[in-house]
């Protein structure tokens, strides 16, 4: 085991200044994320976002997290509703990816557009071809730093075996196809 006076990868001594936000998303960028896109909301009051952060939190009871900025336009009406869909993108979607990332400037509803949305249980939009589509009402928001980590009760689960998944690894989107 290195001494504590050990360097950091990069030559920084571990005593100094903490790593900038640039660096810790540089570094980010290394682990492979599921790409999944949270929706929320209705009809002309409705947005949604990529997130690479969610992930399941328990199986009984059923409960997901995902950390969401509190910046974003999907944040107040996850809020607001109180629910949200979670549509986990297949090997495909990179078209729905970009949208939803706001790749070409769509904001709200435009990111919606060419693709096929169905309304699920708690009335969140959920992708219908997605690899899997969870509907979830709001447990709990806890807000750390920039974000709030949301903690989502499943209400309902939809599985479309042979999508393949979405990942985001090194700034890039990729498909894999099963």
């Amino acid at each position: 085991m290195p001494p504590a006076s050990a360097e950091r990868e990069g030559g920084a001594d571990a005593g100094e200044r903490p790593p900038s936000a640039g660096e810790f998303r540089d570094a980010m960028r290394n682990f492979v994320g599921n790409v999944s896109v949270l929706t929320a909301g209705s009809g002309d009051d409705r947005s949604g976002l990529v997130v690479t952060s969610a992930i399941s939190l328990s199986a009984d009871p059923p409960l997901l997290l995902a950390c969401v900025n509190r910046a974003s336009s999907t944040w107040p009406l996850i809020e607001r509703y109180g629910c949200f869909g979670w549509s986990a993108l297949g090997a495909g979607h990179q078209a729905v990816a970009e949208r939803f990332t706001g790749f070409g400037g769509a904001k709200g509803p435009e990111r919606y557009a060419g693709a096929s949305w169905i309304k699920a249980t708690t009335g969140a939009p959920l992708l219908e071809d997605a690899a899997v589509g969870i509907d979830c009402t709001v447990e709990e928001m806890i807000d750390r730093a920039t974000h709030s980590i949301i903690i989502g009760r499943v209400r309902e689960i939809r599985t479309r075996p042979g999508q393949g998944a979405m990942i985001y690894w090194n700034g890039a989107f990729r498909g894999l196809a099963e």
